[in-house]
């Protein structure tokens, strides 16, 4: 295993994380505005 290789691996993992964390916090706005338009929909009627 060369340096490139092991650094292309290390990128690899990096982005991995950052795309899980990234997919985490817009799963999170999602459920957050579902959340909201059950909330308004409850106090409205």
């Amino acid at each position: 295993m060369t340096d490139h290789d092991a650094n292309d691996s290390r990128t690899l993992e990096a982005r991995r994380r950052a795309a899980r964390s990234t997919a985490l916090i817009v799963a999170l706005i999602a459920v957050g505005i579902y959340a909201a338009f059950i909330l308004s929909g409850v106090l409205n009627s």
